[in-house]
């Protein structure tokens, strides 16, 4: 059983990371459309679907998984764990931060810049980069 959670774990993460990678992409582009636009509608809908329908739940389903196979693993014991634990609680922070931006697109009330986006556009990776090092080196903290 632990092997079969362990690949929907990895699914649900890739999942998740893909839309944590693609939706601010989305919000680059619609911050340069004219609100009320055909394209800014249509950057609506995707966000919004992106992010109820794909990233949540993969991002509930990899909290779900991880946190069985860590406790069927042991590992809260282990100090990597905890680097790593709190580093996937700044990307679901960050997800969190997504949510409310793509809320205030959905009212039309966006108060940044593209260039703002393209900075929180690699905020998940630098996570990414981290948890994958940590989770396959597990250091000796």
């Amino acid at each position: 059983m632990y092997l079969w959670i362990k690949s929907l774990h990895v699914i649900a993460v890739i999942s998740w990371m893909a839309g944590l990678l693609y939706l601010p992409r989305l919000f680059v582009y619609h911050c340069m459309a004219e609100n009320g636009s055909i394209q800014s509608e249509t950057f609506k809908i995707m966000e919004r679907r992106l992010i109820q329908t794909i990233m949540t739940p993969a991002m509930v389903v990899a909290w779900i998984s991880g946190l069985w196979l860590a406790t069927e693993a042991e590992f809260f014991r282990e100090p990597w764990f905890h680097l790593k634990l709190a580093l996937v609680l700044a990307m679901t922070a960050t997800h969190v931060h997504f949510w409310r931006l793509r809320s205030s697109f959905a009212r039309d009330a966006n108060r940044h810049s593209s260039r703002y986006f393209r900075i929180w556009n690699e905020i998940p990776t630098i996570f990414m980069i981290f948890i994958v090092i940590i989770v396959i080196i597990k250091p000796n903290l």
